[in-house]
This record gives C-alpha cells, sequence and structure tokens, in this order.
C-alpha cells in the first residue's frame, strides 16, 4: 500500500476582533492550499503568516482535512 495520504488545509483572512475566530469577509479568505502531509501545510501556513505579519487581524489555519474525511482512523502520529 502506498503512503498514507494526510491532506491538510490552509486557509486565513482577517478576524472581527482578535478574541474569536469569526472572519470580517467570508468573500475574502485567503485559501493558500492543501498539503499532502503536516510539514508541507505547516511551511505554506508560516509563509502565509509572516506575509500578513503586519496585518494584525490577519490568521492562518491549518485544517486537518483527512480527520474530517476519516473521523474513525487513529491518527495518532504526527500528522
Amino acid at each position: 500500500m502506498a503512503d498514507e495520504q494526510l491532506l491538510h488545509l490552509v486557509f486565513g483572512g482577517e478576524l472581527e476582533d482578535l478574541e474569536g475566530v469569526r472572519f470580517s469577509d467570508l468573500d475574502d479568505l485567503d485559501i493558500v492550499g492543501i498539503f499532502p502531509s503536516f510539514a508541507a501545510a505547516e511551511a505554506a501556513w508560516r509563509q502565509a503568516s509572516q506575509r500578513t505579519v503586519d496585518q494584525a487581524q490577519m490568521r492562518y489555519f491549518i485544517v486537518h482535512l483527512h480527520r474530517l474525511m476519516d473521523p474513525d482512523s487513529d491518527h495518532s502520529h504526527n500528522d
């Protein structure tokens, strides 16, 4: 069997306030991409976060898509 794909989504946008995770404008979300591993997603997340470091309201997130696609699987390793 080929190596397991642990897909991750990286996206971000401007938050309404720094205390929550509600976005100011859903039409203006930045979808960075879908990545085959946490390491690749983290590298993309770091790059996107650094690009917007001067914008306090901007936040980027990593979503573990593989956990949503297969919630019953045990992905206890570094994903």
